[in-house]
């Protein structure tokens, strides 16, 4: 039996220079110098991205804090102050990179602020605060929140950038093991229906396009490639459409035939949004694979 290499393993695939993490090798980027003006750079990227794949209406401006404050100890209603937890998270982020966009302007120009400077000791209680209200945020398909992804602008101002970049490799390999786990289910659960067959080559196609998209930056040439691969495959997926063959005799076979399309979108959903996020979601992935269990031992009745 070969044995497994051990996480951070790097070695050369195809051309592809890949490290290897939790059974995935995952294309490999050198780690960025340890820099104030290099974390700016990831923190605001971070921050974005965070922004980008959670519920609308929570990028608060950092300037509003007091007021996004003012209004989360003002509601009592729960579902609203959820709401109100999550556009003040949003507001802490945001004070947090002004604070930051300031501290990296200051080294600039020559002024040296150490980490017991005030500014670095509030740029990093805003941090912390953001992220303790974090379990407010949920993903912007309302399904789960993400809280692996609302920590990551914490860690790239607390941690060494070397160990950040780690913590990815490792949550990418997750996050990859979610898309095969949700691949492999609907797999088993459409390859013996002769109607919902077909969608079987388009999934696995998709599946691995979804895989190379997570490991590949926007910076990498080979992006031009890996994006239009992803988009086509998800595009050939999405028009997909089964013939219901199903003898109509009763509601009973329509609805059957309803809820396998139904299944069918979910998953495509679920990959698209692991793929795009790049962090586990593991409460709607669990979700689907049970479903995906109930729709099949329904169809065999």
């Amino acid at each position: 039996m070969t044995k497994q290499p051990e996480n951070g393993s790097l070695r050369l695939i195809d051309g592809k220079e890949c490290i290897f993490y939790d059974g995935y090798w995952i294309r490999y980027y050198p780690f960025p110098e340890d820099t104030l003006a290099n974390r700016k750079h990831l923190i605001d990227g971070l921050t974005k991205r965070t922004f980008h794949h959670t519920e609308a209406g929570i990028n608060t401006p950092g300037y509003r804090l007091e007021e996004a404050r003012a209004a989360y100890e003002r509601e009592t209603v729960p579902a609203r102050k959820r709401v109100n937890g999550a556009m003040l998270a949003g507001a802490l982020f945001n004070r947090a990179t002004d604070i930051f966009t300031i501290i990296v302007d200051l080294e600039g120009r020559g002024v040296q602020v150490g980490y017991d400077n005030p500014l670095m000791i509030e740029c990093e209680s805003c941090f912390r605060e953001a992220l303790e209200l974090g379990k407010n945020v949920k993903h912007y398909s309302g399904e789960e929140g993400i809280d692996e992804l609302w920590g990551e602008p914490l860690k790239a101002f607390t941690q060494p950038l070397a160990h950040l970049y780690q913590s990815r490799y490792l949550k990418i390999a997750q996050t990859m093991r979610d898309i095969d786990r949700v691949t492999d289910k609907m797999v088993t659960t459409f390859s013996d229906i002769e109607i919902f067959k077909a969608v079987v080559p388009l999934v696995t196609s998709y599946a691995s396009a979804s895989k190379l998209q997570i490991e590949t930056m926007k910076s990498d040439p080979a992006f031009f490639q890996v994006w239009p691969a992803f988009i086509a495959s998800r595009e050939a997926l999405e028009q997909f459409k089964p013939q219901n063959t199903l003898e109509e005799e009763t509601d009973r076979p329509c609805q059957r035939f309803e809820r396998g399309v139904k299944l069918i979108t979910t998953g495509i959903a679920l990959i698209t949004y692991l793929s795009e996020a790049r962090v586990p979601m593991p409460k709607t992935t669990q979700e689907f694979l049970d479903e995906s269990d109930e729709f099949l031992a329904a169809w065999s009745k």
